[in-house]
Order: structure tokens, then C-alpha cells, then sequence
């Protein structure tokens, strides 16, 4: 399976390289032949300690991608008078980071100053989703680290709560269209989600009623148990889908279910040519794979950055 989507997406590199023509998928065979091999095993090894590890690094790609583009501004630290982007409220829960510090410093043992972490984050995101269970696919490389990261960015990032129109503009300010809104929210078959992201669609929804009503009842009454008002547990939450460390089409089937922790995972349903993608790849696992995978390398493929960092967590 994996092989096939490999090959169906080889034609999406190739056409995407007009706008992004700084990436190639040989970038590093004459200086670091070795980079994606050892970004690989130390992916493995981690996960191999902590399964969540998967979704971890797949959401700190996402949520650098959508700031300045893929330029590893998600990595560094705060310092000084500045605070960087991880210390945003949208990143507070990001974590995994440890995993891209020790593959660069694998990779800079290999071949010192090549290798740019943004490169790194692009390629343990795609690890990670194989790992899972999920599609592989060719990652074009060549990216460079971004100098700036800034924790008021953050608020560029798509919010749990927006509706279509604000996840579609979202969207298309990254050059990403409603079809890759639909195959890269299936990102939500990983992870967990804290209460804070969806307490507001079971505790005093809107005047009518106190509990979203597109979400199904049973599920909103189990999460109520594990989210009730006032909730004073600090990492209260739910896992995203119940296969929650396995990359499937599990999240479609329950959109359609009404039992989605979002209301931006339930607002694909809100318009016709969305719920018409959901119901497809809720159908077809395959579909969904190779339009992630296609989706993936796209927006992995949004440029930024300046330098390639010897050390992840500080500007050169």
C-alpha cells in the first residue's frame, strides 16, 4: 500500500516544484546521502519508547508550516525580551521536541552543517505517519531555518473552533486549497486533545442549548464525565479518535458520526463539497492516504528560513 501511494504521488513533486524550486528530493545525495536514514532510526527509536511520539511530531510540523512557512521557527527557544513561538498558547502542548534535537545532532555528527532542521521536522513528520500505520511519500528537501519566531504568530494558526469559511481561508493564505483542508485535518486521527480545545461544545454552548448538537449525544455525556465544569485536572483531555497511535480513515467515519472533539472537524460537514470529501475518504482509506500524502508534501513544501542551525533551538 505504501509503495503504491508512493508512486501515485511522484507526480505532485515534480509539479509543485514551480513554486517551490529551492526543493528537490536529491537535495542531500551528494552531501549527506545518509540524512534520511538516520532521521528515520532515531524517529523509530523514540516512538518505539512512547507511541504518542507519531502525533507529537506530525502537529509541530503542522503548526510550523502555518506560521512562517516550514522554516523550523516552531524549534526555537525563547531568549532575551523575545518569546518564541513554542511558548505561544496555541504550542503550550506541543512536545517531542527532544526527537529533532537528538536527529540533528546524529545528523551533524554524519555531516556537519548541511542538514537544516526544518529538513529534519519535514522528514520525522513523514516517519512518524508510517510509523503509524499511514502512507509514506517522497519529501523534497532543501528547506532553510528561519531566524525569527515570535509567540504572537501564533494566533495565525487554525483555531478548534473555526467554521469553514474561516478554516478555508485559513487555508488558502498558505496556498492550500479545501482539498487539502480535508486530507491534512485527517491529521486528527493521532493524538490527544486537552478540554480546553472543545469544553465550550459541551458546557454552555449557546443560549439554547448547552451542548453542541451536532455532536452525538453519548459522546458529548463521556466527555462531559472527563471534562466537567470547572475542571481542575491540568491534563484532563481525550484521545483525538479511539485509535488515537494508528494513522487510519477512523476520524472521517466519525465526523459523520457526530463524534469529533472539534467544531472545526464537525464543520467540514457544513458544506457540500467538504462533507463530500469526508464521506470518500470515510469510504476509502486508500483515497485518503494518497490525498494526504499529496497534501503533505504541498504544504511541507511552503519555503521560509535563511540559514541551516547548528543547533535546533537557537539562530546561528
Amino acid at each position: 500500500m505504501s509503495f503504491i501511494i508512493a508512486l501515485m504521488v511522484c507526480s505532485i513533486v515534480s509539479s509543485f516544484y514551480s513554486s517551490a524550486n529551492s526543493l528537490s528530493l536529491n537535495y542531500y545525495s551528494k552531501t549527506c546521502s545518509n540524512a534520511e536514514s538516520i532521521i528515520s532510526k532515531v524517529v523509530k527509536d523514540a516512538t518505539s519508547k512512547d507511541n504518542t511520539v507519531p502525533a507529537a511530531l506530525l502537529r509541530l510540523h503542522f503548526h510550523d508550516c502555518f506560521i512562517r512557512g516550514c522554516d523550523g521557527s516552531v524549534l526555537l527557544e525563547s531568549k532575551g525580551g523575545n518569546k518564541a513561538e513554542k511558548d505561544g498558547a496555541p504550542n503550550l502542548s506541543l512536545h517531542a521536541f527532544f526527537v529533532i534535537e537528538n536527529a540533528k545532532k546524529a545528523v551533524e555528527a554524519a555531516c556537519p552543517g548541511i542538514v537544516s532542521c526544518a529538513d529534519i521536522l519535514a522528514l520525522a513528520a513523514r516517519d512518524s505517519v508510517v510509523l503509524a500505520g499511514g502512507p509514506t511519500w517522497e519529501v523534497p528537501k532543501g528547506r532553510k531555518d528561519g531566524r525569527t519566531s515570535k509567540a504572537t504568530e501564533t494566533t495565525k494558526l487554525p483555531s478548534p473552533a473555526f467554521n469553514i469559511s474561516q478554516l478555508q481561508q485559513s487555508f488558502s493564505l498558505r496556498g492550500l486549497s479545501t482539498d487539502d483542508l480535508v486530507a491534512l485535518s485527517g491529521g486528527h486521527t493521532l493524538g490527544f486533545s486537552h478540554c480546553s480545545s472543545f469544553e465550550k461544545r459541551i458546557h454552555n454552548f449557546n443560549s439554547t442549548h448547552d451542548v453542541d448538537p451536532t455532536m452525538h449525544p453519548s459522546f458529548a455525556a463521556s466527555l462531559k464525565n472527563i471534562c466537567p465544569v470547572n475542571n481542575n485536572i491540568k491534563n484532563a483531555g481525550a484521545t483525538m479518535d479511539p485509535s488515537s497511535t494508528t494513522f487510519d480513515n477512523t476520524y472521517y467515519k466519525l465526523i459523520l458520526q457526530g463524534k469529533t472533539l472539534f467544531s472545526s472537524d464537525q464543520a467540514l460537514l457544513t458544506a457540500p463539497y467538504t462533507k463530500n470529501l469526508v464521506s470518500k475518504f470515510a469510504s476509502s482509506k486508500a483515497a485518503f492516504y494518497t490525498a494526504f500524502a499529496n497534501s503533505m508534501i504541498k504544504m511541507s513544501s511552503i519555503n521560509g528560513g535563511q540559514e541551516v542551525r547548528k543547533d535546533c533551538r537557537a539562530v546561528n
